[in-house]
């Protein structure tokens, strides 16, 4: 199921495989990868993960998710590990992906436009979505044709 990814890097960064999950079908958890975000010296600079699969949950949570510590950001680091990842999803047929966020979330906004994301809608969260239990009412959903 899951695919050998120490292709994934580019000029600036490379993905470094930190983990694997097989996920659950009984909560609609579909398999995914989680990555380190190194710079080309292998200095952790944040993380991302990989969600193989499509459902209504991913539709809200996304295929994608990221974070850049503080100190890194303003790089376009998120947008290009999203960039990789997207041959990864190819790599398993996916024909799409989808990553959500706060609508609030600029920093994030900016990191879907910049790789290349078509915002679908500002979708309110469906009652007993898990993301309401944190307080989010709303995500703006992203999709990207591979």
């Amino acid at each position: 199921m899951f695919l050998n990814t120490d292709f994934l890097e580019n000029d600036e960064i490379k993905l470094v495989l930190e983990r694997t999950d097989e996920g659950n079908p009984e909560r609609d958890r579909v398999p995914a990868y989680h990555f380190a975000v190194c710079n080309k010296k292998g200095v952790k600079m944040g993380a991302c993960d990989l969600r193989i699969g499509h459902n209504d949950k991913l539709y809200y949570g996304g295929n994608i998710g990221y974070r850049i510590d503080e100190e890194y950001r303003g790089h376009h680091y998120a947008g290009k590990a999203c960039l990789l990842l997207f041959e990864l999803a190819r790599r398993h047929d996916l024909g799409y992906q989808i990553i959500t966020c706060n609508p609030d979330n600029i920093a994030s906004r900016k990191t879907c436009e910049y790789a290349g994301g078509e915002l679908l809608e500002i979708a309110e969260l469906p009652e007993g979505n898990d993301m309401r239990d944190d307080g989010e009412y709303e995500k703006c959903i992203y999709k990207f044709i591979l």
